[in-house]
């Protein structure tokens, strides 16, 4: 999908630090130059188009409760019931398939460790198949935003 240029301006200023006041699209639309109903209208498009799953905080995991990664094997024609029942879960953060022995992974973030635990044990209840549980024990931190727009930096000689 190629993105209009206020999908593009909106994803390059807004992929970090989402206004946090009571109307933030409202925030947003003024920092952009247009209204909300066009930034609502814009992030509706993409999300529709599949470029955009999700808008929301990420949390430092240990100051908002417990957080683990988690992974199943998935027969293969099992994947996209497993995943789905997965993602019925607000404390699932994403899930993705891998080529791997172990072919669905998800973040799974909750209140306490205990709360995570439980809800392991109704996937594995569920599904039949016992998830692999690796909490985080040194967090790294990487920043996954991504410019859209071209820089107009001069070329080194």
């Amino acid at each position: 999908m190629t993105a209009n240029p206020l999908a593009r301006r909106l994803i390059d200023r807004f992929q970090h630090g989402l206004p946090l006041c009571a109307e933030p699209y409202r925030a947003m639309a003024e920092v952009l130059g247009c209204t909300q109903a066009q930034v609502l209208d814009c992030l509706q498009s993409l999300h529709q188009a599949g470029a955009l799953s999700r808008i929301g905080p990420v949390f430092e995991h240990t100051r908002a409760g417990a957080s683990t990664l988690a992974a199943l094997a998935v027969p293969e024609d099992r994947l996209h019931q497993v995943a789905s029942r997965i993602s019925q879960y607000p404390e699932v953060n994403h899930n993705y398939a891998r080529e791997h022995r172990y072919n669905l992974w998800f973040v799974l973030t909750g209140p306490n460790r205990a709360h995570l635990d439980t809800i392991l044990q109704e996937l594995e209840h569920d599904t039949g198949l016992t998830p692999l549980d690796l909490p985080m024990l040194t967090a790294y931190r990487i920043d996954l935003g991504f410019a859209l727009e071209t820089s107009h930096a001069k070329p080194l000689e």
